[in-house]
This record gives C-alpha cells, structure tokens and sequence, in this order.
C-alpha cells in the first residue's frame, strides 16, 4: 500500500544540492512488475506539486545502469549543439529507429573528446567513456532519478544546450496525442553483466498543460540468449529469437498499466 514520507531524494543530474520533496512510496505498484515477470522501478514527478510516486525506491535511486539507446537523447543534443548534425530529419530517423545504428556513426563525428567534454559537464552518470558504443557497456551507467532529471531539464530548457537544440531534441520523441492527453516516450534495450536484458521507458506525460515525468527501469528474470551469443551491443539489432527483445514492450505496457491506476490518460490531471 502506499505510504507517504519526506526524504532527501538525491537528483545528482538535476539539482545543484539536496532538498527535501514530498514522497510517495506505493509498493502496489509491484503488481504491474509481477505480471509482466520482471523486476524494476518506477519513479514519477509531478512538476506542478513537487510530488514524487516511487516503486522500488532503493533501485530507482541507488541502481546505475547502462543507459543503451537513451543515450541518443544526449548524443542528439551534442551533435546539433556541435554543427556536427545539421540535418534535422536524418537525425530524427536515426532517433525512432528501431536500432541504434545510426548513433554508434554519428559518435565517432562527434569525437571521444567532445562526448567527454560534454559528459563531465553534465555529470552524466559514472562519465565513463571507452569503445565505440560505450553507451551499451556496463562501464557507463546512470540510475533512473538521474534519467528522471534529464528528460525534465530538458522539457523546460535548462540543460546548457541552445533553446533551439533542445526544443529540436525534444520534438523528436515519439509520442502519441488526443484530447484528453499527450504521452511521449523514448525506450532502450541493454544487458547486464550478468546477460540480463534490462529495459528503459522515459518520458513525460502531459494532460491540461501539466507535465508529469517518468522512468521505468526493468530487467528480465534471467539470462539473454543475445549475452549468450556474446552479443555486448544493443539486442535490438539482433535477429536472435530472443525473449527479452519484448522487454521494452513490457515497459511501455507497465507505464501503461501504472499511469492508468494513477488517474491518467482521463483528461482529468
């Protein structure tokens, strides 16, 4: 059941220093977890309240993980910011697609030094940077409070980055509107150390001109076939018949599921 605290909820990649927010712990929401079979977290931020609904609060806070194709976001915003990127719907094909390919060439472009430049500036997760995909190694990792911090800076134009770099960026994710509310989401798909799959959704949620923001972190029950085959890369590019290439599926059906139990997609937030 839900349970209401204050706590220093620590948002490295947002805030300058801690702060007190108003928290809401809901282990019910386990429940979309369960019968998806995986395990996860799941964090939202209501913009207007200053309110926080966390599942799983150790994980969505403490747990880094590879951030695999959510790192386009970042790798976008420095390619447009740089001129290295001019073309506005090359980019954006490279953004929606199903795979990751485009970004593994755009980083050499770009240039391990900038991406560094960039990263440490940010204070990017863990900054570590080393080969040419290095954002679907398990060296770079970032937990889902920072992911949180990253799609909401960007949503209102503080990260330090151009307006025109970031409004471009930001129109690029995909999203779905009606009437009643726009719901606007970028997924990932990575392995663990271990050969689990982890997923990512990240995203806002927006109805009468309120944001909400979210992060959706799950990791499949047990191994990949794809780490199996030694597969170190997004699995997405795999044509291996794979189980967990539906994990991100699964993540969106849990944002689904947990953004309908909260009184979403109503027109009524």
């Amino acid at each position: 059941m839900p349970r209401s605290f204050y706590v220093f909820l620590l948002f490295p990649f947002l805030f300058a220093a801690c702060s007190q927010n108003n928290v809401t712990e809901d282990s019910s929401l386990g429940k979309y977890f369960d019968s998806a079979g995986v395990k996860g977290s799941f964090g939202l931020f209501d913009n207007g309240q200053g309110h926080f609904t966390i599942y799983n609060l150790p994980r969505f806070r403490d747990s880094a993980y590879q951030p695999a194709a959510t790192f386009d976001i970042l790798l976008s915003l420095i390619a447009i910011q740089t001129g290295v990127s001019k073309d506005d719907s090359a980019l954006r094909q490279s953004f929606r697609a199903a795979d990751d390919s485009g970004f593994v060439q755009l980083a050499p472009r770009i240039g391990k030094d900038t991406l560094k430049k960039w990263i440490d500036s940010l204070g990017y997760g863990t900054r570590y940077i080393a080969g040419d995909s290095f954002w679907h190694d398990n060296h770079l990792k970032i937990t889902a409070d920072e992911q949180l911090g990253l799609i909401k800076k960007l949503y209102f134009n503080q990260l330090p980055f151009f307006p025109r770099t970031q409004k471009m960026v930001l129109d690029m994710i995909p999203s779905e509107n009606n009437a009643n509310y726009q719901l606007h989401y970028k997924t990932a798909l990575g392995v663990k150390e271990d050969g689990h799959a982890i997923a990512w959704v990240m995203g806002w949620v927006e109805e009468n001109k309120h944001p909400y923001f979210f992060v959706v972190n799950l990791e499949s029950a047990g191994p990949s076939v794809n780490a199996s085959a030694g597969l170190s890369a997004d699995p997405s590019t795999s044509a291996l018949a794979d189980p967990s290439a539906d994990l991100r599926n699964k993540g969106v059906q849990i944002v689904r599921g947990v953004l309908g139990r909260l009184g979403f997609f109503n027109g009524t937030k």
